[in-house]
């Protein structure tokens, strides 16, 4: 690695560059530009990002102080704060989303690996689920959620196998979660593991129609008839396991081959739980535990939510608010990548934390991460995600 190039450089060349033009292009997003291009508005809210910047003139400030790194960053344009402005409202969200989902696809291959188990060994997981996030309305008058408050909602399926989000999709706080099912393409095979707010007969069907299977968490009050009752091991925490078939009238017509329930007491949480499943395999107590594999999805919004920046936004548009939303999940799925083909075992967390305060240093990237002293993971607490380890 080339000692003269600097942290923020050695990490932006891990970029597929071909592919941001292709996405660049797809948009027109650099017509009639003269010097402030699109890769140079990429880099800069990646900067942004990396080193926890608040506002558009701390942006400007900072670059501004090192204006000779510039060009060693990548960045052949002048910062202004009115320049980046114009970028966030006018040029084009999807540039932005195309790219970050080019990166999802690279990220998913290198976190393909993990094991589940034996049953599991070649099967897909995905946990849908989204988190909102509060916007004030006077300020971000088009993201209508409630009557005095506004917010977006995060709609992701991250595979389970790295927590790498496979599908994002950004839309007001109205829009309920289920609907999201109808924008997942299912893949025949796959396990789709969802909490009682997907659960809707009629898309469940058609995950099942499609070769799809799913876990979710079943609701009390509707009508089924049980058909037969499996022996299990109620040591282990199994309640029960049967066969049923729904009897309410639009239920019934809307899911209308059996289904399977399995309860299960959790002793940790001293919770009892009911999953609905379409797959009659496997056994009751794998069921539960995939269910368990949720959890990763509640910690990859925890983690995106503390450490990226889109609790305070750059612009109050639709644009500008997307635009650092998607260029937020491209750093997140950049920063992973790297973490994976450099082999670094700290964990994502640390990382990140070493970026920050190493970002104009020129050192070999691998340098910054081989001479940490261990007391940086300490800082990482039991509750704090530690994806990719």
């Amino acid at each position: 690695m080339n000692t003269g190039r600097t942290i923020f450089s050695q990490l932006m060349s891990f970029l597929p560059h071909k592919e941001f033009q292709k996405c660049v292009y797809r948009y027109h997003g650099d017509h009639k530009t003269i010097s402030f291009t699109a890769f140079d508005q990429f880099l800069s809210l990646a900067f942004a990002q990396l080193t926890y910047r608040e506002s558009l003139r701390d942006i400007q400030e900072c670059l501004r102080a090192v204006p000779y790194k510039l060009y060693h960053m990548g960045i052949r344009s002048p910062i202004a704060k009115s320049t980046l402005a114009d970028a966030n409202e006018k040029r084009d969200w999807r540039i932005f989303a195309d790219f970050a989902q080019a990166l999802i696809t690279r990220a998913r291959h290198l976190y393909a690996d993990t094991d589940f188990g034996s049953e599991l060994e070649d099967a897909s997981l995905y946990a849908p689920d989204s988190s909102t996030i509060d916007l004030c309305l006077s300020l971000f008058p088009w993201a209508k959620f409630r009557k005095a408050k506004g917010a977006v909602k995060l709609h992701t399926l991250p595979n389970l196998r790295g927590s790498i989000p496979e599908f994002i999709h950004i839309s007001d706080g109205k829009l309920a979660d289920v609907k999201v099912l109808d924008l997942i393409a299912p893949q025949p095979g796959a396990f789709y593991i969802m909490d009682r707010g997907y659960l809707d007969f009629a898309r469940l069907y058609a995950l099942h129609q499609d070769q799809a299977f799913f876990v979710i968490r079943s609701k009390k009050g509707f009508r089924f008839q049980r058909r037969y009752s499996l022996p299990v091991d109620k040591e282990a925490g199994v309640r029960f396991d049967q066969t049923i078939f729904l009897t309410g009238f639009y239920p019934a017509k809307d899911y209308p081959v059996p289904l399977r329930r399995v309860g299960y007491y959790d002793a940790e949480t001293t919770r009892h739980l009911v999953f609905l499943t379409n797959n009659f395999d496997l056994p009751p107590l794998t069921i539960a535990h995939l269910y368990r594999l949720r959890w990763q999805v509640e910690l990859f919004f925890k983690w995106i939510k503390q450490h990226l920046r889109i609790k305070a936004f750059y612009g109050t548009s639709e644009n500008a608010v997307k635009t650092q939303i998607w260029i937020s999940i491209a750093v997140y799925v950049l920063v992973a990548i790297v973490k994976k083909e450099l082999g670094l075992k700290q964990s994502l967390y640390t990382i990140l934390q070493v970026v920050s305060v190493t970002l104009f240093e020129k050192m070999p990237i691998l340098q910054a991460f081989s001479e940490q002293p261990n007391i940086l993971e300490t800082t990482d607490s039991c509750n704090q995600l530690t994806l990719f380890d």
